[in-house]
């Protein structure tokens, strides 16, 4: 993994496991636990915390979070 590619967590909260992958990586990775394991079902997920946190600077980016 290259500095310019981030490890990104990923939580399953059914097989109680985290890992981290590169950013490159984790839609191809989240797709195989979650068909290898879990028949598909969207278990394995980016840590929630860090997904709520990058919607949160999206979203002042934006500007949805100035007042109207």
């Amino acid at each position: 993994m290259s500095a310019d590619d981030p490890s990104v967590p990923i939580v399953c909260t059914e097989c109680d496991t985290e890992t981290s992958v590169p950013l490159s990586d984790v839609a191809d990775a989240l797709a195989r636990h979650n068909d290898g394991k879990h028949d598909g079902e969207e278990v394995a997920e980016v840590d929630p915390v860090l997904k709520d946190r990058l919607a949160d600077l999206v979203a002042e980016d934006l500007g949805l979070l100035d007042d109207a």
